[in-house]
């Protein structure tokens, strides 16, 4: 609709001090802060590892290439010898050096532990001997067992290589009895695991890593113009409460059902906050969006299209052609069927469960401006479901006997979690594993055209004042600015990837600057930010929110709707359309 003059002006004003606002004061705005900070901290991980490669790393890439290069040439399946070359590829890696793995320790979450919460803080040299003794007795038969499946699968190449791998049965038994190999061998490697406990003492790196995070994001409120001092004495009542969160996770039957530290954070911070109430002391470090956007300008940094495009047009259709569908289905659904009261929960909500999650919800919230207790809501809603998909999906995958790179891009498609997405998908194999997380991945790039598509849909069509048009500058002081940090990362690291190559991005990029490095803290600010939403919820604020069950319905039909489409467009795009890239995955 078109302005009246008299409006112009008041415009034009209001478009100047919103570039003046936006472009001034880079420092002082938490949205911009959070970029700053995120890069600092992929800037200083790039400097730490890049330069300390693993001796003779070159060389060994070349060996194993050539390797796995005569193998592929030389038989019609993956040989034993392939399978050995491509486990030492990946053994080639940055955070197996000692400074890699005291970086990791130094950033390390608590331990697991089953009856003594202690045992994820401390676990002393004999404690670690006697775990080591217990796991030794099922690793040594699950050892065995690989031995002889290596074996039988090492007889049965042979067979086939004699018969110059022209005979089609001989290649179908070995490439099963080389299957069956792997699958034991996996199993064996992770008995391994549990025979190889060290001794370790966390209280000295967790009070290390507090008085760091408390400077670290200090220093930021001060620049915004705050409390330096408030903000450190109340940080570490919310770092404990994370720390909480994390050992709540690591205990073994809540690891097993999947309830993550996400979940935990918010139970622990809400009941405190609904009954002795949040210290006043504290409330100022209770900065949700301040962590959560700086963790997510370092997600950014994982997002790279160089693995994006390995996996093709399959994952691509299934990530950015259902999650798009489904929003606008749940949206709409919401607002004409369900007659949601609150536009800004339900669009919510219907990002949370369609795009990625957490992620989602807060850079969605920040767009339209919903309320925090809407963007808890929706957050709850979702780690509950998340820990319920993570561990029924998998289990039904595996009853209905569905192909491994179905599930996994059936799982990467709809489980909102990237970590519980992962953990789902290794629970099948390593194939899903690879295609649930790249699924997920790709999911993830929609976050920042997701927000950049609802500010605009509410400056145009939710809060547009009637009579008037809303300006280009009001939809920029809208959108929120960390999406520009997220997508910036993702863009760098991207063509820093591609330069590097895959394999030596795959062992000084993945494996250092981001597992070693920042993942571990992101997963830090994102336990910060949701005791922080903890901590600030109060009960009978989200009470009037769950009025006639309309959130949870929501997201039941939202999510049913949305594991069917993406089961079919999984199954129409990796098996009737694409199925040679399938094949090679």
């Amino acid at each position: 609709m078109s302005e009246s003059s008299s409006q112009r002006p008041n415009q034009e004003n209001l478009a100047i001090d919103i570039a003046k606002s936006s472009f001034s004061d880079l420092w002082k705005k938490e949205d911009y802060l959070a970029i700053w900070l995120g890069f600092i901290i992929l800037v200083v991980g790039l400097v730490i590892f890049l330069p300390r490669p693993p001796a003779n790393m070159n060389d060994d890439f070349a060996k194993v290439n050539a390797i796995l290069k005569q193998e592929a040439s030389r038989a019609p399946f993956k040989t034993i010898a392939w399978h050995e070359a491509s486990e030492a590829k990946k053994k080639i890696r940055v955070s197996d050096q000692p400074f890699a793995k005291s970086i990791k320790d130094f950033f390390a979450a608590p331990g697991d532990w089953n009856i003594n919460p202690v045992d994820a803080l401390y676990m002393g040299q004999a404690a670690a001997e006697e775990k080591n003794q217990r796991g030794l007795p099922p690793f040594n038969e699950l050892k065995a067992s690989a031995a002889g499946a290596l074996a039988t699968a090492r007889a049965s190449e042979e067979a086939a290589a004699a018969a110059g791998f022209s005979d089609a049965a001989l290649n179908d038994k070995a490439q099963t009895d080389i299957a069956a190999w792997q699958k034991v061998a996996a199993k064996a490697s992770k008995a391994k695991a549990k025979t190889s406990n060290k001794a370790y003492n966390r209280f000295g790196s967790l009070a290390g890593l507090a008085v760091i995070l408390a400077l670290f994001f200090g220093i930021g409120m001060r620049i915004m113009g705050k409390s330096f001092g408030k903000f450190f004495v109340g940080f570490f009542f919310v770092f404990i409460i994370a720390v909480l969160a994390y050992t709540a996770e690591v205990q073994q039957t809540m690891k097993t059902y999947g309830f993550g530290f996400p979940l935990w954070a918010i139970v622990f911070g809400m009941l405190i906050s609904n009954t002795i109430g949040t210290p006043e002391w504290v409330k100022p470090a209770v900065q949700t969006e301040y962590y959560i956007k700086t963790g997510l300008v370092l997600l950014g940094a994982e997002v790279l299209f160089g693995k994006i495009l390995a996996i093709g047009l399959p994952g691509i259709f299934v990530a950015w052609v259902v999650t798009p569908i489904v929003l606008m289905t749940t949206y709409w659904f919401g607002q004409r069927v369900l007659k949601f009261p609150s536009k800004t929960l339900n669009i919510t909500i219907s990002a949370d469960m369609s795009v990625c999650g957490v992620s989602a919800a807060i850079a969605t919230a920040s767009a339209c401006r919903a309320k925090k207790e809407e963007l808890t809501l929706a957050v709850g809603l979702s780690m509950v479901f998340t820990a319920i998909m993570m561990v029924a999906m998998p289990a039904f995958i595996k009853a209905v006997g569905m192909p491994e790179v179905l599930g996994g891009a059936w799982i990467g498609g709809t489980i909102d979690a990237t970590g519980a997405v992962a953990a789902a998908g290794a629970f099948l194999g390593d194939r899903a594993l690879y295609v649930a997380a790249t699924v997920k991945m790709i999911q993830n790039v929609l976050i920042g055209i997701i927000a950049f598509a609802v500010a605009v849909y509410w400056c145009a069509r939710v809060d547009c004042t009637p009579g008037t048009r809303v300006s280009w500058m009001e939809i920029w002081h809208r959108f929120p600015k960390f999406v520009l940090g997220f997508i910036a990362a993702s863009i760098i690291f991207s063509i820093l990837d591609g330069k590097l190559g895959k394999d030596v991005s795959g062992a000084m990029m993945d494996q250092g600057v981001i597992r070693s490095f920042s993942r571990l803290l992101r997963e830090w600010f994102f336990a910060l930010a949701f005791a922080s939403i903890g901590l600030a919820t109060n009960f009978r604020e989200l009470a009037k929110y769950f009025k006639g069950g309309k959130p949870l319905i929501l997201y039941v039909c939202g999510q049913s709707f949305n594991l069917a489409l993406t089961l079919l467009m999984a199954y129409i795009m990796f098996y009737l359309v694409f199925p040679e890239i399938t094949a090679r995955i």
